[in-house]
């Protein structure tokens, strides 16, 4: 399938610019006004960040309307297309409600599979990188390790450095809070659990 369209915009240029501008205009403007400039979203794969602006850029002789979406803590700046907001899985920040579910998630058991360990990190990346607070919540719970349980391995520390960062982000932007202060509340949720 995929190579048949690659044929189409060979063949034919002008019908393949037709369809997709079609194709663009069939979904263009749906959701736009969900998400506006200075708005705070979470980015599936990048968590959350601020919309600095909507611009209009010219690819491939069309134009396209932008969100530009600045990830400050990373450096990092990324450029959206406005109809496939949504469609990636880009939203807006979490509800206090949704917060104090992750959180309620945190103080439960661990519910770690009897899977192999490649596996449960591949699942366990597919949670992060779903940008669900709760999912997040689950792998940091399933991950943390209290002092006098066993060390964690490499990899285990980095998908649990890499949830735990995705959570204190969205639970300080949702606050109004900064980073600290939303890391020392995990961290107190967690401890909970473990006395």
């Amino acid at each position: 399938m995929r190579s048949m369209a690659v044929r189409v915009f060979v063949v034919c240029p002008y019908l393949a610019a037709r369809l997709l501008r079609t194709l663009l205009h069939m979904t263009t403007k749906t959701k736009k006004n969900e998400f506006s400039p200075n708005d705070h979203v979470v980015y599936p794969a990048h968590g959350v960040g601020q919309i600095i602006s909507i611009e209009e850029q010219e690819v491939a002789g069309m134009t396209l309307e932008l969100f530009v979406i600045s990830f400050e803590k990373d450096k990092m700046t990324l450029r959206v297309p406005t109809h496939k907001a949504t469609e990636i899985g880009m939203r807006s920040l979490s509800s206090p409600d949704v917060v104090s579910q992750a959180m309620k998630t945190l103080k439960g058991k661990a519910k770690v599979k009897r899977a192999m360990w490649s596996r449960r990190a591949q699942e366990y990346e597919q949670k992060i990188n779903s940008g669900d607070l709760i999912a997040i919540a689950e792998v940091v719970r399933d991950l943390h390790r209290a002092d006098d349980q066993r060390e964690q391995s490499y990899s285990e520390r980095q998908l649990y450095e890499a949830a735990l960062e995705r959570l204190t982000r969205e639970v300080a932007a949702v606050s109004g809070g900064d980073e600290v202060s939303a890391a020392r509340k995990v961290d107190e949720v967690l401890g909970l659990r473990a006395a």
